[in-house]
């Protein structure tokens, strides 16, 4: 039997035609135990590729048997599927490829929010034509045509179908809370966020799918898809980071350790360590920048793209001409220790 890339067996939700339309992973596995695979194999007839499997409560207790004695925590996990009243699929990935199904697709955004792959180390290529718009309810995924029956079904039985957002991706939370973060506005970070231990978000700021932080940081602004935050950087409130949806192109945008984005400010090229962007200053990768060297004097005017990935750099405007400047950065930012406790 080959080895697998990652496996799922997820609670899902279905429209009337059949089709999922969400899956719910409580346990996603990347690369898999031999034991896994191989009752994957015995009981499934699993044979190769990447492909979404519907299960029965009988073969979902029979996998939970096969395991039991080599995997009882995921064994465990398994069996207690059997008991569902929702569809029960194991979407099982031989390769990291495309998804190709909602199934796949939700199974690669909880690798990524259960912290088992960073940004960019799944291939998400066409997500957004796999996912279908659904309406987020109270009474969960609904599928966006068969909201108004649902809806008016609610009324008729005395209570109201509160529509909560209506989205391709689900917020985090819904599905899983990792380990260590504060989430101030929970609707604000989506599924395929990944947030390093020890992130705070404040409610204003704002996480997108396959982007996040690696580490303690506190986030008051914007993390666009693709973007990576280093440990120790601090986002001030409504700061905007540009991500492969908001501009950026195929540039991967990121921030690294230790760096502060000012109020207000932002950023369209990747910053190395230890960087400041001054409160309302936003660079692109065509911002004319002046370089001063340590007595503020001008050494040269270059492009913001040719010091990007540089560290240690202080971006500010001359407060007399408003000219973009900058220079080395001779602080380094000291997260406030107290807003970042998580306990």
């Amino acid at each position: 039997m080959t080895t697998l890339y990652s496996v799922g067996f997820g609670v899902g939700t279905e429209n009337k035609s059949g089709d999922l339309i969400e899956v719910f992973y409580p346990q996603p596995l990347l690369n898999p135990s031999a034991n896994i695979v191989q009752a994957l194999g015995k009981v499934l007839d699993y044979q190769s590729g990447n492909t979404v499997i519907a299960l029965t409560s009988d073969n979902t207790q029979a996998l939970g048997d096969e395991l039991k004695n080599d995997e009882p925590e995921f064994a465990s996990l398994i069996a207690s599927l059997s008991v569902s009243k929702k569809p029960l699929v194991a979407t099982i990935l031989e390769k990291d490829e495309a998804p190709q199904t909602v199934a796949e697709a939700y199974l690669k955004l909880h690798l990524l929010s259960h912290r088992l792959v960073k940004p960019h180390e799944t291939n998400l290529s066409g997500v957004f034509g796999v996912l279908p718009n659904l309406a987020w309810t109270n009474d969960g995924a609904i599928d966006i045509a068969e909201l108004p029956e649902r809806q008016l079904q609610a009324r008729l039985e005395g209570r109201t179908l509160s529509v909560s957002c209506v989205d391709k991706f689900p917020k985090m939370t819904d599905y899983v809370v990792p380990k260590g973060v504060r989430i101030a506005h929970t609707a604000r970070v989506r599924l395929g966020a990944y947030l390093g231990e020890g992130t705070t978000i404040m409610h204003e700021g704002f996480v997108n799918f396959n982007a996040g932080t690696m580490g303690t940081s506190m986030v008051e602004g914007r993390i666009s898809a693709g973007v990576i935050v280093g440990d120790g950087s601090d986002l001030g409130g409504g700061c905007s980071t540009m991500g492969t949806l908001s501009g950026g192109g195929d540039i991967i945008i990121s921030v690294g350790k230790n760096c502060l984005l000012g109020a207000n400010a932002g950023v369209g090229i990747p910053l190395g360590d230890g960087c400041t962007v001054e409160a309302g200053l936003y660079i692109t990768a065509g911002t004319k920048v002046i370089l001063l060297n340590d007595q503020n004097l001008v050494v040269e005017t270059v492009k913001a793209r040719d010091l990007a990935g540089k560290s240690d750099l202080l971006f500010r405007r001359n407060s007399i001409s408003g000219a973009v400047e900058c220079k080395t950065n001779k602080s380094t930012i000291a997260l406030n220790q107290e807003l970042h406790a998580n306990n």
